[in-house]
């Protein structure tokens, strides 16, 4: 290879990073969903059997739970992805408050005092702090 040239990208390369794509589960042996030939019953003891039977029952058991594993972290990431969206709008509400109390502030500054107007929101909002704090120890006892 020149120097300054980059080697071409192929599908072996190692991928890395929250882009890259996620590989697959180990693959877990299947149950058959068509017929095979089995062998006749009269040929087979009764020991090959249970052995047959427990090796489906093995599959189809590791199946399910790796069925399940995979529905649960579809239904984590989407709950968590909810989570987050909730958090980022409570706390726009939360910072949209103080917008709020301004207001309610301002409209009684119209007969009072801007001082007073400011004063009795302040004044408001410790007591419904105070108030609260109350209530959570009373429910606590």
């Amino acid at each position: 290879m020149r120097r300054g040239t980059m080697s071409p990208v192929t599908g072996t390369q190692p991928r890395s990073g929250r882009h890259a794509k996620q590989e697959p589960p180990p693959a877990v042996p299947a149950v058959p969903l068509s017929p095979v030939e089995l062998p006749q019953l009269a040929d087979v003891s009764l020991g090959e059997l249970v052995r047959e039977a427990a090796t489906h029952f093995s599959t189809l058991f590791r199946s399910e739970v790796e069925l399940a594993k995979a529905e649960v972290t579809r239904e984590v990431r989407k709950g968590v992805k909810g989570s987050i969206f909730f958090v980022v709008a409570l706390t726009i509400l939360l910072f949209s408050l103080f917008f709020l109390f301004i207001t309610v502030a301002e409209v009684l500054a119209i007969w009072l005092p801007q001082w007073a107007g400011f004063g009795i929101v302040f004044g408001l909002m410790v007591a419904t702090a105070a108030a609260s704090v109350l209530s959570s120890y009373n429910a606590s006892r």
